[in-house]
Formats: structure tokens, C-alpha cells, sequence
């Protein structure tokens, strides 16, 4: 593992971890939380399952959106006392809608270049998943709760006119087709991910005025991903060929040579 910092031995390494089924990590990651002495999760009991299935024995800490701003400067002490720090959100990749953005900005503001470990995210499973154009999408988070305010998040993602990917509480999914419906048109193309890897996975896709009626109510479990389709729902665009000087052309991958985790 590279030093993350221009001092010491320590590093700060951030890990994707699995989104429900347990195999889905990597051996780098396992090596990675192996060769940690502390490890900075969202939640402590759910990467202590993680921990114990891999054999994984460093401290844990809790590190999440109420306290990343103090524990924040002591993970980064550490590192740079010669301390390995690994960050987990609590499940998929730390940073997106979980804690890591600030302690990556903060790393950076004092010398420290931390490791990215990547891996299994909710956002690119339900890119695969989906079925819709995805040549080019934007990413939005959770919508906010109160009316006004969710109404303006969705104008915005209707002006974009790109596949939208968005996370969504399970009480709130049926509203959310609602919405689509009344705002962007009842042929909207829709695909609402659930349980993503989980035993009860599942991707129901179709107009959104079609999925509302036949699954609008249903009493929803388990975490979502919805996609809400471009406007007219056009079929992305076939890239051109390649080059014909560049078509069987053999590539090789860089050895990374170990210089990072």
C-alpha cells in the first residue's frame, strides 16, 4: 500500500463495500480492511458482519453524517501519526449520498492523498439494470421531503431532459410515481430498482402511469433506486465504429506493480 501521506507509513484509504450480497467486494478491498488499523464506519454494526466475514480485526469507529465533521481531523491525526485509516460508508461506495466527500476535501487540504478503492455502488447497478439511455445521466440523491422544494428538484431533472438515476425512501416510492406521472406524462419511461443484489432484487421497469397502476399500491420494503427515462424515451443512439487502423487492435492493461493497495 502506497503511503497516502508525504509523512509516515500511515494512509487513509476509501472502500466499497457490498450493497447486500456479502461476495460482491474484492480481493483488494479484503486486503485493503486486513491491513487497516482503524476503520471509520457509517454504521458499526453492519460493517462488523462485513468484518467477521472476512476476518477482518481493526478497531472500529463510528464515522457518519452527525459526527464526520469532529472525528474528521483525529482520522486525519492518525494518518498522519503512521496510522491506517479505512473509511466505509454503509454499504456501496463511500461519497455518494454517505459520508466521504469531506474527509477526502479535508485529506487534500493537508497533504494527504487518499486511496480509492472502488467497487459495487446502487447508482451503477441500477445503470445496467435499467434499460434506458445511459449514454449520458445525472445522478441526484435523495428528493427532498417537502412539497414545494421536491416539485422544484423534479422540474430541474425534467429540464435536464437526461436519464435521471435518484434514491427514494420506501414510503415515499408511490408518491414519487405520482409525480413523475403528473409532471413529466404518463408515458415517462420508469425503472424502479429494489433490493439491488439482495434475495429479493427486483427491477420493474415500463411507462410510469403503467407501473403506477399496477404496482402504485403496493406497501414497499427495502432500499430504491429509480430511474426516471429522458423525455421522449428515445433509444440511445448507436456509437460509430471505431477506426479502421484501431478495430482488433490489442490492448494491454498497466501493471499497477503495487504501488497502491
Amino acid at each position: 500500500m502506497e503511503a497516502s501521506s508525504t509523512t509516515g507509513s500511515g494512509w487513509l484509504a476509501l472502500v466499497a463495500t457490498p450493497i447486500g450480497n456479502l461476495e460482491d467486494i474484492t480481493m483488494r478491498a479484503v486486503r485493503t480492511l486486513r491491513e487497516a488499523d482503524v476503520i471509520a464506519a457509517e454504521d458499526t454494526r453492519r460493517s462488523g458482519v462485513l468484518c467477521k466475514a472476512y476476518d477482518v480485526h481493526a478497531r472500529l469507529v463510528a464515522y457518519h453524517a452527525y459526527n464526520e465533521h469532529q472525528r474528521t481531523e483525529s482520522l486525519l491525526d492518525d494518518v498522519l501519526a503512521g496510522r491506517k485509516v479505512v473509511v466505509l460508508s454503509d454499504a456501496g461506495t463511500p461519497a455518494i449520498s454517505d459520508p466521504g466527500f469531506f474527509i477526502v476535501r479535508a485529506a487534500l487540504a493537508r497533504g494527504i492523498k487518499p486511496v480509492i478503492i472502488p467497487g459495487v455502488s446502487a447508482v451503477t447497478f441500477a445503470v445496467v439494470a435499467c434499460g434506458l439511455p445511459v449514454d449520458r445521466f445525472a445522478f441526484h440523491g435523495f428528493p427532498p421531503v417537502k412539497s414545494g422544494r421536491r416539485r422544484k428538484f423534479l422540474e430541474k431533472i425534467k429540464a435536464d431532459g437526461l436519464t435521471a438515476f435518484l434514491f427514494e425512501s420506501p414510503y415515499r416510492v408511490n408518491r414519487l410515481l405520482t409525480e413523475i406521472a403528473e409532471l413529466f406524462g404518463a408515458e415517462t419511461p420508469v425503472a424502479l430498482v429494489r433490493e439491488a443484489t439482495k434475495m429479493h432484487e427486483e427491477c420493474i421497469t415500463g411507462p410510469v402511469a403503467e407501473v403506477a397502476a399496477q404496482h402504485g399500491k403496493r406497501v414497499w420494503k427495502g432500499e430504491f433506486v429509480v430511474v426516471i427515462g429522458g423525455p421522449a424515451g428515445e433509444l440511445q443512439e448507436e456509437t460509430e465504429a471505431p477506426p479502421e487502423e484501431t478495430v482488433g487492435e490489442e490492448r494491454t492493461m498497466e501493471d499497477g506493480g503495487g504501488a497502491q493497495p
